[in-house]
């Protein structure tokens, strides 16, 4: 009995491992295609003349770049919008020109 529940354990952590692999590989490309539509969006608006108003504090992040102090205009904006590293970067630089 003894061997049945260990065999009964291990098939359980291979299928959690397989599961989590699926979701995790999911999850990614899920993130990519997220990236490459926000990255035409941008290119849409740009072509467009649209400017991102951006959050409320946008001005504090002007006045940031203004004074150059680029890395703490993208700390900034993180704390404003939830942003990611990458994004606050790429906003950042779009409005620093």
């Amino acid at each position: 009995m003894n061997s049945d529940l260990w065999t009964i354990i291990g098939a359980a952590a291979v299928v959690i491992v397989v599961l989590a692999s699926t979701m995790d590989a999911r999850h990614k490309t899920l993130e990519r295609r997220l990236r490459r539509m926000d990255r035409k969006l941008d290119l849409i608006m740009e072509h467009l003349g649209v400017e991102e108003t951006g959050p409320e504090g946008i001005a504090e992040i002007d006045a940031l770049l203004h004074k150059g102090k680029k890395i703490e205009a993208i700390k900034r904006y993180r704390e404003l919008t939830g942003a990611g590293l990458v994004e606050a970067k790429e906003a950042v630089e779009r409005r620093q020109g």
